[in-house]
């Protein structure tokens, strides 16, 4: 399963347990937020690892970027994240 399969899977548990809810979104408080949120993710039957999370995060970007315009100087400024775990807290708020 992808990182991104886990976290849409989480999302649909999440969405459906509000206290499982409550705690992914109380990770944003966290002196370790992503570490909190993996644990927490574990707990709830999901694995999703900190590297993984960051690099699924950086590749997808990167993808995107390669993807306009070839990615060379006339490409458009993409604003984009890639921080998964963010869209995916934005995405559960």
């Amino acid at each position: 399963m992808t990182v991104e399969e886990s976290l849409e899977r989480l999302k649909l548990l999440a969405k459906s347990d509000n206290e499982l809810k409550k705690a992914l979104i109380a990770t944003k408080q966290r002196s370790n937020p992503v570490s909190e949120f993996c644990k927490i993710a574990v707990t709830a039957g999901v694995l999703i690892g900190e590297m993984d999370l960051a690099m699924a995060g950086e590749e997808s970007y990167a993808a995107m970027k390669r993807s306009t315009n070839g990615g060379g100087e006339n490409s458009p400024l993409l604003k984009g994240e890639d921080d998964l775990y963010e869209l995916f807290l934005a995405e559960l708020i």
